[in-house]
């Protein structure tokens, strides 16, 4: 990420922890990911050479700046899908600060994924309402692209229960490999593999 963009990215972060700060509801907070945590995403998606890319909980744009910048440089496009709508209000105008562009959109995460096409995604990003995560993992399996479509899923090590029922469904699927990272909040990296391990 270029020095002035990376600049406006801190800004905003530093603005959403200071509102954060003052929220005795976390559901108030912006809950933005660690800046450890959005450099990786950006070079996975390089590496990766990922162009479909699904943000789940945008929250006010910080990470989705990220994925935005990383998905220029590959050619491709982020939607970032957020259940409240002044988010996805405050998300563009924090993306149009950075100069990046992204699809927002305001939607509850279940239905984009119910929306989403067979093995459409090459990277998604979870990083919503945890408990509803192992709920998600069908149409999260569906719509990753098979050979190589990543998911990285935020906060395995700092909500560890509460991750914990999707974290059994990965590991008994037999068509994923997957690791823990210990940046940031803890981050679980899932890939899809070519072809089921049991075949």
């Amino acid at each position: 990420m270029e020095a002035q963009r990376r600049k406006v990215a801190q800004q905003i972060l530093t603005a959403a922890r200071a509102h954060d700060e003052r929220q005795a509801d976390r559901h108030a907070r912006f809950r933005n990911v660690e800046p450890q945590t959005a450099e990786l995403l950006g070079v996975l998606i390089r590496a990766t050479g990922a162009r479909r890319i699904l943000e789940l909980g945008g929250s006010n744009g910080y990470s989705t700046i990220w994925l935005a910048d990383a998905a220029q440089a590959t050619g491709g496009a982020v939607l970032s899908v957020e259940i409240d709508a002044e988010r996805t209000a405050l998300a563009a105008a924090n993306l149009a600060l950075a100069g990046v562009a992204a699809e927002l959109r305001t939607q509850d995460a279940a239905q984009a994924l119910a929306d989403s096409a067979d093995g459409f995604w090459d990277f998604v990003f979870l990083d919503a309402e945890r408990p509803a995560y192992a709920g998600y993992w069908p149409a999260l399996l569906r719509s990753l692209r098979p050979a190589g479509g990543l998911l990285a899923i935020d906060n395995v090590l700092s909500n560890a229960a509460e991750v914990a029922a999707i974290g059994e469904l990965i590991a008994a699927e037999p068509s994923v490999t997957s690791v823990l990272v210990p940046v940031g909040a803890g981050l679980s990296l899932v890939v899809r593999d070519a072809h089921s391990r049991s075949q």
